[in-house]
């Protein structure tokens, strides 16, 4: 009985983990004679707890030596669009604004965040990109709403 409640709760903990990213690819916008390139990078994720949502992001990553060192801070910018990409499934119930992915935008203090929010009068799923800052956050956000529609018999992706 042990057993079936710490796989139960060791699968609750892996659901509740943001979402990892696969990078798609990147525009150069600044040249840097030292180290990498200044660039706009885009991923992709799967939201961890709906089946059939993907979310592009796109965001600013510094270059140089410092950003090739990993110590720089990139900017607040960032866009997001998501979309149905399969059936919609919500595996688990979620509460507004829960985290689907986190990536680092400095050293210690600055991430870009994906959170979450089910409008039901519309049935629609809204996904809210932003970053924060432990002393002074940024008001720049992104934001982009799946519609849960019924998906098309046989026209499942990777079947």
């Amino acid at each position: 009985m042990n057993t079936f409640k710490n796989l139960t709760l060791l699968s609750a903990l892996v659901l509740a983990l943001p979402a990892a990213a696969e990078d798609i690819g990147s525009v150069n916008t600044t040249f840097k004679f030292l180290g990498p390139d200044n660039k706009i990078a885009v991923q992709v994720f799967d939201d961890p707890i709906v089946d059939g949502v993907s979310c592009y992001l796109s965001a600013a990553r510094t270059g140089g030596i410092k950003g090739g060192l990993g110590l720089a801070e990139d900017t607040s910018d960032a866009s997001i669009a998501c979309r149905q990409v399969g059936p919609i499934t919500i595996k688990s119930k979620f509460d507004p604004g829960d985290e689907v992915f986190t990536e680092r935008r400095s050293l210690i203090f600055k991430k870009l965040r994906v959170v979450r929010f089910l409008d039901q009068k519309r049935n629609t799923l809204v996904y809210m990109a932003y970053s924060d800052k432990l002393i002074d956050g940024s008001p720049k956000n992104s934001i982009s709403a799946v519609p849960i529609m019924p998906w098309p018999a046989g026209n499942t992706p990777g079947k």
